[in-house]
């Protein structure tokens, strides 16, 4: 919104202060400044008369203009080289071509500075001529462009200058405007009143608000309306101007605010139309009487309907469509562009002016339909106020009588009222309580009734009824918001909030960020992945049918319709983590996630959507708490490439489905859990280099090498590993920190011993049988395997280092004896014979 400030002067008395404090205020109260337009040009800006163009093509094909141009008392005596050389004028170059001879435009003579140029405007040759100027565009002065000046010269109304005015005051130039930035939920500022208003507010100096001045017509006699759609249309009101003089100019000072408010000065009525939506924010259109047949009809369009708008475009109409039609037919698109069969021209006497407030929705879903953006829709789309249309329309008709000469009819006819808006009631006191400032229950009250709220204060508790135009009050912290502004959120104390003594983290956040730091150390770079999956996902995976994974907690308003649910694994995220870092050429890869898996409930109720309306009651949150599944925490890996980079050191080494298997043997023993690990076979690894991980029984995790065609479907190399871990589950059998262990510093008896065994028995089940055989066994650790002769075909030799130690004493031969013998013994219970 473009905001002239001789303009909001002129409705409110500011202080004598500088623009830039004047923008400042602004900016605190939610009106943010973009920036400071106009008053930096200097120098001999003037308006110009051309005399001549002539025409000249360059040896590069280009064509420019040879122009003489009356610029009144400060033409030169004469013009070298240009035609009518005794005509004092003056010779300028000009690439442009949307003027002729006769047109008034702007003209920067030697001297001149333009800020959008940056530089001071001289007199040189240029295309064999003496250029003793510049023509000027609107881009070149710092004004908005339309159809009609895009990429070419500002060419002024005919009559609304002489050559030698200053062209500085005449489109005020020398005026600064304020170009602001207005949130949608604030309608009432895209208008000089909005603006006004809130300028009054921030400087503390009275408001008269201009929509009052305005004097309204009674009794009935205004051009006849007929509502059909009130929910469409809940307020419409028409006044009827006969005798408007077609040949009346639009005053300077008008065109001069209009252009500065970033609109295009076109003809009296429609600069009319236009000022006043721009001063009270009350968009209104003018039909021409004498076109319009019949009464005036508001209703849906029908299907096949059509309408040629004001910009001669033929526009197909739906039943969503709301329109304003007479016994011709559509005449009007409501609240966003009006026909072309009613539209004023230069014959035009007699006019029909409508004021309306629509459905913000209708409109806003109209403007986009047709691609049709309007100054007219945007205020409609965000909310006008309703109680203006018949002070809107009257403040038209007055202008078109006071600058046009025309008539007002006696009367008018309004449709409809506007919605009456609920009061909000609240502890007075709340205002203070939820900003930290303090704002006494007096200051909020005056604060709320300039702004036009009916106040009424019963003990401790406001009842405040916003006014027709805030359509962004609406609730009590609208309210607390509103004293904020006035009280300045720039005295808003920063203070850090006080921690509440005794807390920290939780066990579970402590052992979760261990397992990080575990990760982390084992060289893994932790990822965070969106939870959403779908179907193509578990394909990938590949999921059985009926794999108990398939079955997720389907979302209502998913991101994406391929992925409609809630993943029930952290190896979809993993993976793709992975697959993404392949592919942008990253050869070895070791990434991990935390997070939670989504585990619908056996026989859980679907989930009901209450409304934002109020708080559900304790049935209702018992019913959504019965819905929601079980989102236990997992940690998930992928390994691809090398595990141990080549280099000087060695040839390296790729990762493998043993790296897998040490990664979870480490986060088990940071967590101190014992993990058994198991040979498996689940989706997606390889089925003969898969292990499952037990704990007390019961399995919480797999990892291992992934299925060739997994690792295909993802763009991964072959033998890429990963793995999966039910981590809730290892933190839940966590022991919980005890006495410092007591280490013995006695001397150890170390034994290596292999065993023959059959090649099913895994090396786990023999180690866990020796760590039990006897209690002098401090550790057990598998260093080698070995198949091939002369161990016999379908056997292996498991070998392990054991460590023997009694926490009192140093062992003896007899001792160590017998721990050997019931090492053996246990072996012997899994088949296995000493080596």
């Amino acid at each position: 919104m473009r905001v002239p400030l001789e303009w909001l002067r002129s409705l409110v008395s500011l202080p004598d202060v500088s623009t830039e404090e004047i923008a400042e205020r602004l900016t605190m109260f939610d009106l943010k400044l973009e920036e400071i337009v106009g008053g930096g040009i200097t120098g001999p800006l003037t308006v110009g008369r051309v005399l001549e163009v002539r025409p000249e093509e360059q040896k590069n094909g280009k064509v420019i203009n040879w122009c003489r141009v009356d610029v009144g008392a400060l033409n030169e005596p004469s013009v070298p080289d240009a035609p009518g050389d005794d005509v004092p004028s003056r010779g300028i170059i000009c690439g442009a071509h949307n003027f002729k001879p006769g047109d008034l435009v702007v003209v920067s003579l030697p001297g001149t500075f333009l800020p959008e140029l940056g530089f001071e405007i001289g007199s040189r040759k240029t295309y064999g001529h003496v250029s003793d100027g510049m023509i000027c565009s609107t881009k070149e002065l710092g004004l908005p462009d339309d159809a009609t000046t895009a990429d070419g010269i500002l060419v002024l109304e005919p009559g609304s200058a002489q050559p030698g005015d200053s062209a500085t005051s005449l489109l005020g130039l020398d005026d600064q405007t304020l170009d602001l930035e207005v949130n949608p939920d604030r309608a009432y500022a895209l208008s000089l009143r909005g603006v006004a208003r809130d300028a009054a507010l921030a400087f503390g100096v009275p408001f008269q608000d201009p929509a009052d001045a305005v004097a309204v017509p009674t009794g009935s006699g205004g051009y006849p309306v007929r509502v059909e759609d009130p929910l469409g249309c809940p307020v419409f009101t028409t006044l009827v101007v006969t005798g408007v003089d077609p040949t009346r100019t639009t005053p300077s000072w008008m065109a001069r605010r209009i252009t500065q408010a970033g609109m295009r000065s076109i003809s009296l009525s429609v600069d009319i139309s236009n000022y006043v939506m721009l001063e009270l924010g009350q968009p209104n259109h003018c039909y021409d009487r004498d076109k319009v047949a019949g009464d005036l009809v508001v209703r849906r369009a029908e299907a096949g309907e059509s309408l040629t708008t004001l910009d001669d475009v033929k526009r197909t109409l739906t039943p969503e469509d709301l329109v304003i039609v007479d016994d011709n037919g559509i005449i009007g698109l409501a609240g966003v562009m009006g026909g072309a069969s009613t539209e004023l021209d230069d014959s035009s006497r007699n006019v029909v002016v409508e004021a309306a407030f629509w459905d913000p929705a209708t409109i806003f879903r109209g403007e986009r339909r047709h691609k049709l953006p309007s100054e007219a829709a945007k205020r409609y789309e965000r909310g006008v106020d309703p109680e203006l249309t018949l002070r809107g329309a009257a403040r038209v008709a007055q202008l078109l009588v006071e600058l046009g000469g025309g008539t007002l009819e006696p009367g008018h006819t309004t449709i409809g009222q506007a919605p009456a808006r609920a009061a909000v009631t609240f502890p007075v006191d709340l205002p203070a309580r939820i900003s930290g400032l303090a704002i006494s229950p007096e200051d909020a009250q005056l604060t709320f009734e300039r702004n036009g709220c009916a106040v009424s204060r019963e003990g401790d508790t406001f009842s405040v009824t916003p006014p027709s135009w805030r359509f962004d009050l609406n609730d009590p912290y609208d309210f607390v918001e509103e004293a904020l502004r006035s009280a300045g959120y720039e005295n808003v104390p920063s203070v850090l909030p006080t921690p509440t003594g005794g807390r920290g983290l939780s066990r579970s956040q402590v052992l979760r960020r261990r397992v990080g730091h575990v990760l982390a150390g084992t060289g893994l770079v932790e990822v965070t992945t969106l939870p959403f999956v779908g179907p193509a996902d578990f394909d990938r995976l590949g999921l059985a049918d009926e794999d108990p994974r398939r079955t997720q907690v389907l979302l209502e308003n998913p991101l994406s319709s391929e992925e409609p649910g809630l993943t029930t694994t952290l190896l979809t995220g993993v993976l793709k983590a992975a697959s993404l870092n392949v592919g942008r050429g990253h050869e070895d890869v070791a990434v991990d996630e935390i997070g939670r898996v989504f585990l619908p409930r056996p026989g859980a109720p679907d989930a009901p959507l209450y409304g934002v309306d109020r708080r559900p009651t304790p049935e209702e949150l018992a019913v959504l708490d019965a819905s929601l599944p079980e989102q236990p925490f997992h940690v998930a890996f992928a390994l691809v490439g090398q595990r141990v980079r080549r280099g000087w050191s060695g040839p390296g080494r790729a990762a493998d489905w043993a790296d897998a298997i040490d990664v979870v043997r480490r986060l088990g023993e940071a967590l101190h859990v014992e993990l058994v690990v198991e040979q498996a076979q689940r989706a997606p690894f390889h089925p003969g280099r898969c292990a499952a991980f037990r704990l007390d029984g019961s399995v919480v995790g797999y990892a291992g090498e992934l299925h060739p065609s997994v690792a295909s479907a993802y763009g991964l190399p072959e033998r890429a590993v990963a793995g999966e871990v039910d981590l809730d589950a290892l933190i839940a059998a966590s022991p919980e920190i005890g006495p410092r262990p007591e280490f013995s510093a006695l001397p150890v008896a170390k034994e290596d011993l292999a065993f023959l065994v059959d090649a099913d028995v895994t090396a786990e089940s023999l180690r866990s049988a020796l760590v039990s055989a006897h209690p002098l066994v401090e550790s057990v650790r598998l260093f080698d395997v070995y198949t091939g002769d002369p161990v016999p075909e379908g056997q292996k030799s498991l070998a392990f280092a054991l460590r023997l130690r009694a926490p009192d004493h140093t062992l003896t031969d007899t001792e160590i004896t017998e721990a050997r013998a019931a090492l053996v013994s246990a072996a012997e219970q899994l088949g296995g014979v000493l080596r």
